[in-house]
């Protein structure tokens, strides 16, 4: 029979897989498929459409065949270690002082590890209530594969679970509500002149500069107005814009042809993520006919990289109550960043964040999992198991 692992084993083997978002994810997906089906429970892996080769995601059932169940929901990608300075091998999980290292193992590996450790355990061990268990990639790309995820288990003959639980680092409380989020990536096509004649020329790199000045414009107007009801629940309590890669040019003395940079909006659930990323490109379209006006050829060009939506706090959330039931944690807490769980809610199903860890941790170098938050996230799977059982 094969052996049962324990969630700091599987964690081991999740780590050892260097599923950076810029690469592959193939190999922990067919090591997770592996070991599901050599305890008997079949999974079904969906690949990342125009990527079938490089990417997929994998969703499973154990218990009845009936709807109604609960959902584990976690990411297998990793931020990069590049220009980082670890301890130890950052794709090798290593024990110093009561702490697990390694990439990933915060963010969110180590509640991969342990929702691997639940289906195994659930299967053996019977259920009334089913359980899943839904892995994606490209979520620290925007959580762009969250969505494909969900539509594919939607549209799979797989029992349609009610509540779903993301396994995102929030100390195991239960985060109801999140922002959302729409990225842009901008590209200002200039004209090069000698930088002594700057007025016959644009520099893509001073007009772009333009472009970032209105982000500081809005964050300075929006931080000064008085927050609504939903806003003031997050920090902070407004919607909030963010640049932070920029590249172009060639030389000091040479206006720059090219300037690029990633414009990201924080939104408040309620607003509307399009509307701000209009006022953004009509902003653009404003500053590119000033720009015409010196040269024809000169131009911004606007790529829309992804949305969001929202996570809403609703009313007679299954999820919320269930996770609430399991840890005894009844405040109120909404975060601004993004996660999964809106796309699942977009999708019908009722859903909560609730994961072992700080993310204030994750990405960070020399990222850990402290043991006992794994074994308090063993607590809680062996808590959800009874009450599915």
């Amino acid at each position: 029979m094969t052996a049962r692992l324990s969630p700091r084993e599987i964690l081991e083997k999740l780590v050892g897989f260097p599923t950076v978002s810029r690469d592959t994810n193939l190999p922990l997906i067919a090591w997770v498929a592996a070991y599901l089906s050599s305890h008997g429970i079949d999974s079904h892996q969906h690949p990342k459409p125009g990527e079938p080769d490089t990417k997929a995601a994998l969703f499973a059932h154990v218990g009845p065949r009936q709807a109604g169940g609960v959902v584990l929901s976690g990411h297998t990608d990793v931020v990069p270690v590049d220009g980082q300075t670890w301890s130890s091998d950052p794709f090798t999980l290593t024990e110093r002082d009561g702490r697990l290292y390694g990439r990933g193992s915060t963010d969110m590996k180590g509640f991969d590890a342990l929702a691997i450790w639940a289906m195994v355990e659930a299967h053996h061990r019977g259920l009334s209530t089913p359980l899943q268990l839904a892995l994606s990639y490209d979520e620290e790309l925007g959580c762009m594969g969250g969505k494909d995820l969900a539509e594919a288990m939607v549209a799979s003959d797989m029992p349609r679970a009610r509540s779903v639980i993301v396994g995102e680092p929030t100390m195991l409380k239960a985060v109801t509500g999140h922002k959302g989020g729409v990225n842009l990536w901008v590209h200002v096509h200039g004209v090069e002149v000698h930088s002594s004649i700057l007025h016959t020329g644009v520099s893509a790199v001073m007009w772009g500069a333009k472009l970032i000045e209105w982000c500081n414009r809005v964050n300075a107007r929006n931080a000064a107005q008085v927050p609504g009801p939903v806003a003031k629940l997050f920090e902070p309590p407004y919607t909030n814009v963010h640049v932070g890669q920029i590249s172009g040019g060639t030389a000091h003395n040479i206006t720059a042809r090219d300037c690029a940079f990633g414009v990201g909006f924080r939104v408040v659930p309620g607003e509307d993520a399009d509307a701000w990323a209009q006022m953004f490109r009509d902003e653009a379209a404003r500053l590119t006919l000033e720009m015409q006006a010196v040269c024809p050829e000169a131009w911004v060009e606007i790529t829309p990289m992804f949305e969001l939506p929202p996570l809403m706090p609703v009313q007679h959330n299954a999820a919320e109550a269930l996770v609430r039931q399991l840890t005894g944690d009844n405040g109120a807490l909404q975060v601004s960043y993004g996660t999964e769980a809106s796309h699942f809610q977009a999708a019908g199903y009722d859903a909560v964040v609730c994961g072992p860890s700080d993310i204030a941790i994750a990405h960070k170098p020399d990222e850990y999992i402290e043991i006992a938050q794994i074994d308090a996230g063993q607590r809680f799977m062996e808590r959800l198991l009874a009450h599915l059982a």
